[in-house]
């Protein structure tokens, strides 16, 4: 219970943003006297309502207000907070928020003050001590280690969990006991990696020409050269650029072919960083490991006994604490990738930052990707493969290609090049189609009008089939273009590459098709998209309404948060309702709306994390649950999915299918879950990947699968001809039957 309820407040409180400017006791309202219509100044409120946050003139400690949070909802899960950033960091080793705390009636939870060091340095939130049932005035603290030189950010308030009310007032903060308002500030000053700057303008390498023995060697680097970077405490204190740390060895590298002096070389480098202390507490592997770091590779490279004897040495005395290249995004626990130089003034970056673009992701995926373990390639085989495709890349549209390819391979439909793809995009051109095409049925068939009086012109109707783009069949296409397509499964790869195949440079195509049973044959003339409404995007439109048979309908892509009593309310005494999730959520309801379908507080969820203390393992989390909500739906919930349902509208479909009476129709979805994490690379490059695990509670994975519906329900050719919604008709006849 712990665990979740720190999961649910925390994802409300992170990085909140007050605008205190000065460093001054009364204008950060710890004994909340400044208010405006009835809130204090420079506070911000969470929780699952904050209507029932605000001042009180009757009851205080001192002064003339004092700050009430209420809660009437039943719920162990609801909780009501204050929150207020601290404007500056300090110099100091322990801080202390102390205030004065009053409750009434306070059942299922607790009220407690709370502080946070982010990025994920500290966290106290009364927990085990909190204040319940009826209580008076009474003095309260927490207090936390500091650390100034990694903090990025501090966070103080007051919490109440449960049902019940409880008061804040006189909190006060102070650091080594003093007052804040006379602590001293702490200013920071670079890391060492961040003043080296001697190949800001190029790495100056040269290959030789490669063969096996060369590639082979550079691939035992990279490894290495990831180990170091991730495991090395040198490295992970910021006392090196380990970028330039490799272009600095490489050149004496790039010369040898023996196996026996390349491991010398090796161990000469490794041991050039310092003696390792062996006298630190290293944090041991996790007895509930999930997945345990892979360094099979050391025996698999058939490097010499005391490199690897070395190797050995700095992973049991590995870097703890924090790291300078890596961090756990707090409480949520998907990496965040720090210091990483994106080289953007390099459109297209020579052979070494190349190279190293190659090394960077090898190692973050080796290290940080939750899914490693379900590429279809081993994951330790690929290094190796693309790193003559890097550095062989003659210009930028091929290194861009290597780039989209070697992403691909970890089969995750968070990833793929979303920035610095410029050549890849002018090769597919700036011309499309004046409709859009879908893969149904296993056969490229138009769905929909991009503009209704184009399409006309075109000769094109709805439900043809295109077999032939100039002179190429569809399936030869589809297994040409398939490395370019990063995609966790074949369905979702197919609705991204539709989008692409009438898409050219010229301004017409030739297209064989199947219309009305009769094989033809045009040019089709395509557009710029300024002529064409191809925005998925739709304005605002009221996300519920009511369907013949007494069924309620919603679709999440417009939904917001004054929907959902609205919802609740009106859907009430209806035989079914309908839950559209073929598309994005525009507002996360899960908890909000998925509590309406559950009779009790439901385990529904739960996530692998990795750990940066022990790069490439991962833990299990505990279940997170739906809450149960004051009032139960009565009637039956279909959720509707298809390939269009990716990320956090799975996550969603994942909240109704704890409701009992929940049946989930359509196909499988993106099968790509979980918060995202950024990854930047040479030449101004930007993907993502699936930054945590997310499974059911009894293990059953998500990623690549997807949400596997209970029914599956395709569209037909022939529905498609017909213009009907074939799975909102099967979800129609679910309730009524």
């Amino acid at each position: 219970m712990k665990n979740i309820l720190f999961a649910i407040i925390t994802n409300f409180l992170l990085f909140t943003a007050c605008n205190q400017a000065e460093n001054n006791h009364s204008k950060f309202n710890l004994d909340f006297e400044l208010q405006e219509n009835g809130k204090p100044v420079g506070w911000v409120n969470y929780g699952n309502s904050t209507d029932l946050i605000y001042l009180d003139s009757t009851i205080v400690k001192s002064g003339k207000y004092a700050a009430v949070l209420e809660n009437e909802e039943d719920s162990k899960s609801s909780f009501k907070a204050l929150a207020f950033n601290l404007p500056e960091n300090y110099k100091g080793k322990q801080i202390t928020l102390s205030g004065y705390i009053k409750t009434e009636n306070i059942t299922d939870g607790f009220a407690g003050l709370w502080m946070r060091i982010d990025p994920g340095i500290a966290f106290d939130n009364m927990y085990d001590h909190g204040v319940t049932g009826t209580t008076d005035w009474t003095k309260y603290e927490v207090t936390l280690s500091m650390a100034p030189s990694e903090t990025e950010g501090i966070v103080i308030g007051g919490l109440l969990v449960g049902k019940g009310k409880m008061w804040l007032d006189n909190l006060q903060v102070t650091i080594d006991g003093k007052d804040i308002q006379n602590a001293s500030l702490y200013t920071k000053e670079d890391f060492p990696a961040e003043k080296d700057k001697e190949f800001d303008t190029g790495s100056g390498i040269t290959f030789p020409l490669l063969d096996e023995q060369l590639v082979t060697n550079l691939d035992v680097l990279g490894k290495v050269w990831g180990f170091l970077k991730y495991n090395h405490p040198e490295v992970g204190k910021g006392t090196y650029n380990w970028d330039y740390e490799l272009f600095r060895m490489l050149p004496g590298y790039l010369k040898i072919r023996d196996i026996n002096q390349r491991d010398k070389y090796l161990l000469t480098w490794v041991t050039k960083y310092g003696k390792i202390d062996t006298s630190q507490d290293t944090q041991k592997n996790s007895e509930e490991v999930f997945l345990s770091p892979d360094l099979s590779w050391i025996d698999d490279a058939g490097i010499s006994p005391d490199l690897k004897k070395k190797i050995q040495e700095i992973y049991e005395n590995r870097h703890q604490g924090y790291h300078f290249y890596i961090r756990m995004h707090p409480q949520i626990g998907n990496p965040e990738f720090k210091n990483e130089a994106d080289y953007g003034t390099m459109s297209y970056p020579d052979g070494g930052f190349r190279l190293l673009s190659l090394y960077r992701y090898w190692n973050m995926i080796h290290y940080f990707f939750p899914n490693r373990y379900m590429t279809d390639k081993p994951w330790n085989e690929v290094l190796k493969e693309y790193i003559p495709l890097f550095i062989l890349a003659e210009n930028k549209l091929e290194y861009e290609l290597a780039a989209l390819q070697v992403i691909a391979e970890i089969n995750d439909t968070h990833a793929n090049l979303w920035e610095g793809k410029e050549r890849i995009n002018e090769l597919r051109g700036n011309m499309y189609a004046p409709f859009r095409v879908q893969f149904v049925e296993d056969q490229l068939v138009v769905t929909d009008s991009y503009n209704q009086n184009l399409q006309e012109v075109s000769g094109f109707r709805r439900g043809d089939v295109i077999t032939h783009i100039n002179g190429q069949t569809i399936e030869f296409l589809i297994d040409s273009l398939k490395p370019y397509y990063p995609s966790s499964n074949r369905d979702v790869m197919l609705r991204d590459m539709s989008r692409d195949l009438l898409r050219s440079n010229r301004q017409t195509i030739l297209v064989n098709y199947l219309s009305s049973g009769q094989q033809k044959e045009t040019l089709l003339t395509l557009y710029e998209s300024n002529m064409l409404n191809m925005s998925t995007h739709k304005r605002y439109e009221k996300c519920y309404k009511l369907l013949e048979n007494n069924i309620g309908y919603v679709t999440l892509a417009t939904i917001r948060s004054e929907d959902v009593e609205h919802i609740k309310e009106d859907f009430k005494d209806t035989k079914g309702i309908i839950i559209d999730i073929r598309n994005y959520p525009s507002y996360f309801v899960p908890f909000e709306l998925g509590c309406y379908f559950v009779e009790a507080a439901t385990p529904f969820v739960k996530f692998t994390k990795g750990n940066v203390n022990n790069p490439g393992e991962f833990t299990f989390s505990s279940a997170l649950e739906i809450p149960k909500g004051e009032k139960t739906y009565q009637g039956k919930l279909v959720v509707i999915v298809n390939e269009e349902t990716q990320s956090q509208a799975e996550y969603t479909a994942m909240a109704f299918r704890a409701g009992e009476s929940t049946t989930i129709i359509g196909s499988t979805t993106a099968g790509a879950d979980g918060n995202v994490s950024g990854i930047v690379l040479p030449g101004g490059l930007r993907t993502m990947i699936s930054g945590i695990g997310v499974y059911y509670p009894d293990g059953t994975e998500t990623q690549r699968i997807g949400i596997i519906p209970d029914i599956e329900v395709r569209p037909t050719i022939k529905g498609i001809k017909q213009g009907r919604d074939e799975l909102l008709e099967k979800a129609v006849n679910l309730i009524k039957n």
